[in-house]
């Protein structure tokens, strides 16, 4: 591959895996775009940073990073010189010396949002029920069933951590603001996206359009691609 040419990186949020990115991994590899879905321990912030540290090293050219969620942190704690824009899905964005609890917790939650707690072993766990409720209310019962079985615990040691300069604040960004998200309340994601000077695209879609509604994170990602500058 030409080192001008250009990746996707993807990372996945706390109670998902890789499998999230399915419906949008299709579409950019029919464009020919090489795509790469980093898979998060989510044990600890400084190993989520390090899991898509190892998965940059591994894609060639530039690199157009992706984050859902909680992942809004992670991407925009890498120093790889790879990453020439960010693209935000419904995604957490701490500023320096902030973490991840700040800014969720920043407003009030969603009457639907569940109450989080670690179990015994110190993972949060999101009940099952919550996945209709508040993660992705527009996704069919398959879809349902599909994420609840394959949700990976986060660890407190995520969310806890203070954020060194972030990425954002030198490379271009776009943030997708859900308008009906139930985990990340919209007045959040709007107070980061102005924040960060991001590209701001706000549609009407819940927490977790990757799966919902996948066209227009697809058409953002691309948009990324588009405007990066000449190599």
């Amino acid at each position: 591959m030409s080192p001008n040419q250009v990746s996707v990186v993807l990372v996945h949020g706390a109670w998902a895996d890789g499998s999230s990115w399915a419906k949008i991994i299709a579409p950019l590899v029919a464009d020919g775009i090489e795509v790469v879905a980093t898979p998060l321990p989510l044990t600890s912030f400084e190993d989520d940073v390090a899991a898509l540290n190892r998965s940059l090293e591994r894609v060639s050219g530039r690199v157009v990073l992706v984050g859902h969620a909680y992942a809004g942190a992670v991407i925009a704690a890498t120093r790889n010189p790879k990453v020439e824009s960010l693209v935000y899905i419904a995604a957490l964005a701490p500023d320096e010396g902030e973490t991840v609890a700040d800014v969720f917790y920043r407003n009030e939650p969603h009457p639907k949002a569940p109450k989080l707690a670690p179990d015994t072993h110190g993972f949060i766990y999101l009940p099952h029920d919550t996945f209709q409720a508040a993660f992705a209310p527009n996704a069919s019962t398959e879809e349902l069933a599909v994420l609840a079985a394959v949700q990976r615990p986060i660890s407190p040691a995520c969310i806890t951590v203070a954020m060194d300069r972030p990425l954002w604040k030198d490379r271009p960004s776009w943030f997708l603001v859900a308008e009906q998200d139930r985990m990340i309340v919209q007045e959040t994601q709007r107070f980061m996206a102005v924040r960060m000077k991001a590209k701001i695209r706000s549609h009407t879609v819940d927490h977790t359009p990757i799966m919902t509604a996948p066209s227009v994170v697809v058409d953002i990602i691309r948009e990324a691609i588009a405007t990066l500058p000449a190599p």
